[in-house]
């Protein structure tokens, strides 16, 4: 039976990269051994490992100056490295704040460092990106680019005069960035670069030696930069899966995965600005294209639209709990025709069909 899944994440993959995984699982290229089994120290693995960095640096457009690691702990474990290595000078970081996953990094960080919340979209429930102009003089300016909760994602980089720090876990190549306009980016695997276990860290050059010597050698960029993320084991399954996933984001070709993703967000938005029944409450300029929050605004008939979705094969789409209502999270891999399949299932709802 086939589903269409809207998880959050862990997200949909693509099926040609699944079906590839599914054939080297047992013997990777010819080894007699499965990619689950490679030695990270092993001439294949290092292969693997050098052909996702270079896929990325190709896609993004990564300049030289920045190293790319890939790491583990998920993009939560960013939330302490960042003050312990970047906050060095001030001890300072400034947040803006937009929701629960800005909220987790701002408490994070005061477990070691003064933090500051410059602008915040608190005061109309996280609905929109803070307008107003921010400044800073803090060691790094920490923002979440794409809100997957709340459903609102920026569509300019503030510009400051300090580092900025982006967390793009859930809209990481959904769309062209310059990557130039940030001193790192980071972001999990598990929505729109592969599976979960593995953390990508982009970072400049100069940052490195911002690390205190001090940290823990685990917990140090540099360490991991000057080891090319080989100083423990890696997530090797998961940067795998990243290989696979980034090939297959080059083969469709990078613009057409963008225009993709933006046509099937209108899609959605276009219905549920018509609608009746369904609504969108984030601020038109702010939607994200990847996280669409919905509700009906009653929480009996949320709770049968999500029954009557999953009888008709739409997984998933059930909102965060500190938001409620259904989310239909529009990853790289969603095919047309799971949007499709959605549109038609919220007419058929709405219809009275049940």
């Amino acid at each position: 039976m086939t589903v269409f899944n809207f998880s959050a994440g862990p997200a949909v993959l693509p099926v040609p990269v699944l079906l590839k995984a599914q054939s080297e699982l047992l013997n990777y290229q010819g080894s007699g051994q499965s990619v689950l089994e490679l030695s990270h120290r092993s001439d294949l693995f290092e292969t693997i490992l050098h052909e996702t960095e270079s896929l990325l640096r190709e896609l993004m457009d990564i300049p030289d100056e920045y190293r790319v690691l890939f790491l583990q702990g998920g993009a939560t474990l960013q939330f302490s490295m960042l003050p312990l290595n970047l906050a060095t000078n001030r001890q300072v970081v400034d947040f803006i704040d937009t929701g629960s996953w800005s909220q987790k990094a701002i408490k994070d960080a005061q477990a070691y460092v003064t933090t500051r919340i410059i602008a915040s979209s608190a005061s109309d429930n996280y609905r929109s990106i803070p307008l107003e102009p921010v400044t800073s003089d803090a060691d790094y300016l920490h923002i979440t680019w794409n809100n997957t909760l709340e459903g609102t994602t920026y569509t300019k980089a503030p510009q400051v005069g300090v580092p900025l720090v982006a967390d793009f876990s859930s809209s990481i190549l959904s769309e062209p960035i310059d990557i130039r306009q940030f001193d790192v980016i980071y972001a999990g695997a598990q929505k729109n670069l592969g599976s979960a276990g593995m953390t990508l860290v982009i970072i400049k050059d100069e940052l490195l030696k911002r690390t205190p010597q001090s940290s823990g050698s685990y917990l140090r960029y540099d360490t991991h930069a000057k080891h090319h993320s080989l100083y423990n084991t890696p997530p090797t399954y998961s940067i795998y899966l990243t290989k696979l996933v980034l090939e297959w984001i080059k083969e469709q070709g990078f613009e057409t995965v963008v225009q993709r993703n933006r046509q099937q967000a209108a899609a959605l938005y276009t219905y549920l600005d018509q609608s009746t029944l369904f609504s969108n409450a984030v601020a038109i300029s702010d939607r994200s294209r990847m996280n669409v929050p919905f509700s009906t605004g009653q929480v009996e008939l949320d709770a049968q639209f999500l029954e009557f979705a999953e009888r008709n094969q739409l997984v998933n789409l059930k909102g965060h709990r500190s938001v409620g209502g259904m989310r239909a999270s529009l990853y790289n891999a969603m095919p047309n025709s799971g949007v499709d399949a959605l549109l038609s299932v919220l007419h058929r709802f709405e219809q009275g069909e049940r």
